[in-house]
């Protein structure tokens, strides 16, 4: 959950295409959390959001108990091979040099997926199998940066039901997304990257908002932010459960659209993406605005 003025880590715009795909790729096991150097102020930002705005945030299951328990481990031993210049280990104490925390891992107060989410930057969902729906739905969740979504209205529902609002879900995404689900083996974790562009660069965004000062074509390079998703999906081998984590990357536009051929490929994305996405990703209200920067930009390529 970084905000940045410097250049975004992803560009995810397909050489100027826009599908409406899973667009998964292989994870190695060794990149699955996307630590960096704002871990402590990200951190911070969520503990504070835990402590104000718990229920906004934070809602598990019953049932979530084991999943999250096992998901804890493997987080743990994860951050301890993976990122050992922050996270250290002795005995049940979990230390992170960041943030000068120490988690008793064994006599923890809080439950394993809120403590889990206080160790790492992404937000983390757990989805477990339903026999009886023949579907998986959100079981339990540590969310501070959602896009545009509340916690309260996606909690138990089956994965259909939590992308229904999303255009052209149901009829080109759904069964490939419930077959992926089904198949997802332990030891092959993915990765994708979801992306949108606003005017706010909170990354606590559980509904629109309306910016202060209305970009115009001179002015959206300052104005109007990128906003990256990174998302995995790794299967939890004791349960089962499906584990997916969001990293959001939030970028000033004028310094993640750096070049002319950038500026191009968004450009072409948002004029092939449908209308109806276009809304339902709130790009529609500021599209004028946004195309005449990017084309004004694309241009400089001389």
């Amino acid at each position: 959950m970084s905000t940045k003025d410097s250049a975004a880590p992803y560009l995810p715009f397909d050489g100027g295409r826009f599908r409406l795909m899973m667009g998964l790729m292989p994870l190695p096991p060794a990149e699955w959390i996307d630590g960096d150097s704002d871990l402590a102020r990200d951190l911070a930002a969520k503990r504070k959001l835990l402590e104000t705005r718990r229920e906004e945030v934070f809602a598990a299951l019953p049932e979530a108990e084991a999943p999250a328990a096992e998901l804890l481990r493997l987080l743990v031993d994860h951050l301890l091979q993976h990122q050992a210049s922050v996270f250290s280990r002795r005995g049940d104490g979990l230390f992170n040099a960041a943030t000068g925390e120490r988690w008793d891992l064994a006599q923890s107060a809080l439950h394993p997926l809120d403590l889990a989410g206080r160790l790492v930057q992404e937000d983390l969902c757990l989805m477990q199998r339903d026999a009886a729906e023949e579907t998986y739905r959100l079981i339990g969740a540590t969310l501070c940066s959602p896009s545009r979504w509340r916690l309260a209205d996606k909690i138990g529902r089956p994965l259909g039901g939590i992308h229904e609002p999303v255009p052209g879900y149901a009829e080109k995404l759904k069964r490939p997304v419930d077959r992926f689900f089904a198949a997802l083996l332990p030891e092959k974790p993915v990765w994708r990257l979801n992306w949108g562009i606003g005017d706010d660069p909170a990354p606590f965004q559980p509904v629109a908002t309306r910016a202060a000062l209305a970009a115009t074509a001179d002015t959206a390079g300052e104005l109007l932010w990128l906003r990256v998703e990174r998302q995995t999906l790794r299967r939890l081998p004791a349960s089962g459960a499906v584990v997916f984590t969001i990293r959001t990357h939030i970028t000033r536009l004028d310094a993640a659209i750096a070049s002319p051929g950038a500026a191009a490929d968004l450009a072409a994305a948002l004029r092939e993406m449908p209308e109806a996405t276009r809304r339902y990703k709130h790009i529609a209200p500021i599209l004028p605005a946004l195309l005449g920067w990017l084309d004004a930009r694309a241009a400089a390529r001389g």
